[in-house]
């Protein structure tokens, strides 16, 4: 794993479906001067056919299942 890049990303701008794909447009925080709260700017774009967003979907279920199982998350229950 040496030859892979590494991205941060603070979080999720946005997420669409367009051409037949999956977009996630993924942001980092930049700040603002004089102490203002800081701006997400789009800075990556990962582009997946359906069925891979899915798999990733499940993927990333598995792994919420798993931290809510060892107390990391909690469920929110207001939420709903």
């Amino acid at each position: 794993m040496a030859d892979k890049k590494e991205i941060f990303a603070d979080g999720i701008g946005q997420i669409h479906f367009a051409g037949n794909m999956v977009r996630f447009d993924f942001v980092t925080l930049q700040p603002e001067a004089d102490g203002q709260a800081p701006v997400p700017v789009a800075n990556v774009r990962i582009i997946m056919p359906p069925q891979g967003f899915l798999g990733a979907f499940n993927s990333m279920q598995q792994l919420i299942d798993k931290l809510l199982e060892a107390g990391v998350l909690q469920k929110n229950e207001a939420a709903k």
